[in-house]
């Protein structure tokens, strides 16, 4: 009794939902000259982003988790936002932020890489308590 009960529930939803879309291949194996990724402009956001964030500020572990994850967000919005929805690159961002004691610190990354159209953008900022390295990756995608 219950069963078919919950079955045609589930009919009458799947009929509510209209037509199902479907998505053609459009071939588009190269970004458009306005969708190109803008590196310079994705630089200036990380810049921003850290000077807004961290300008100033000092090393605390338990905030910097946190802080690292808002950043992150913050940068991968606003690059988001410079592309334009109709884009084909798929955005990867990387922010890394330490105390900073005197030591030497090395930030390296590996990735199947399409030098014609991939590109990353990278910003470094430190003060006398912490580093920052920010990364955004920018991976076209056919």
């Amino acid at each position: 009794g219950s069963q078919s009960g919950m079955s045609s529930s589930t009919n009458a939803d799947e009929e509510n939902k209209g037509p199902q879309i479907v998505y053609e291949n459009t071939y588009q194996l190269a970004p458009k000259d306005s969708q190109k990724f803008p590196t310079k402009k994705a630089e200036d956001i990380i810049k921003n982003t850290f000077l807004t964030h961290l300008l100033d500020s000092k090393y605390n572990s338990d905030n910097c988790k946190n802080l690292t994850a808002q950043i992150t967000e913050t940068i991968k919005t606003q690059v988001k936002a410079e592309l334009g929805s109709n884009n084909r690159y798929k955005i990867v961002v990387l922010v890394i932020i330490g105390s900073n004691e005197g030591q030497g610190a090395r930030v390296a990354s590996r990735c199947l890489w399409y030098p014609k159209y991939d590109r990353f953008a990278q910003f470094e900022y430190h003060n006398e308590s912490l580093f920052a390295v920010g990364i955004v990756y920018g991976v076209y995608y056919e």
